[in-house]
């Protein structure tokens, strides 16, 4: 018998609770010179949105799971709460005003391919000049490419950031486990990106 969609998640969230903010996301705030508006897509349980509002930004926090949104709202450890904003819904669906950051840390491939492009340029079109994307895209070497998620190429990604100047573009591949648990090849590209017009 397999795994409800509600148990997957509840047994990822209970694997990476108390987990950092990722790496990205925090040179896009270390080169940010304010705190801003940020979107914070495929938020989960929060753990890149309690770094932004630790840092003063207003945060507009979007995930599909039901669970992740409850689970963000709930944390202890969230400072100026009055900035937050939640909506649960499928990163394809939703609408969000102008923003000074969108962040995405590893949710962009669970977008449907066929909406992905739809997807992407709402990002880019929402993103203020000057402002900035960081998250992470899956590589054609995945395990989970040939598993309807969406993947790219390098030189893919490289026309998604043609209106941008790429601040960092690192390509991991590495042997290792994908929370909850079994092991997996990851191809992966971190990416920070500042918007120029």
């Amino acid at each position: 018998m397999g795994v409800s969609e509600p148990d997957r998640f509840t047994r990822y969230y209970d694997a990476t609770k108390g987990r950092p903010p990722r790496d990205t996301l925090l040179m896009a705030l270390d080169r940010a010179e304010a705190p801003g508006f940020a979107v914070d897509l495929g938020c989960g349980d929060g753990r890149d949105t309690v770094e932004l509002l630790r840092r003063g930004w207003r945060v507009l926090a979007i995930d599909s799971e039901p669970e992740g949104i409850a689970r963000l709202e709930a944390r202890t450890d969230l400072e100026n709460r009055e900035q937050l904003t939640t909506l649960c819904a499928k990163m394809e669906d939703a609408r969000w005003p102008e923003a000074d950051l969108v962040n995405s840390s590893f949710a962009l491939p669970f977008c449907p391919p066929e909406r992905f492009p739809i997807l992407w340029q709402r990002i880019i079109e929402s993103i203020r000049t000057g402002g900035r994307f960081a998250g992470q895209f899956f590589g054609p070497r995945d395990d989970w490419a040939k598993t309807g998620l969406t993947i790219v190429t390098r030189s893919a990604l490289d026309a998604l950031f043609a209106a941008f100047e790429i601040e960092r573009l690192d390509e991991e591949e590495t042997d290792g486990t994908a929370p909850p648990g079994g092991t997996k090849h990851w191809h992966i590209f971190h990416v920070v990106a500042r918007k120029l017009a």
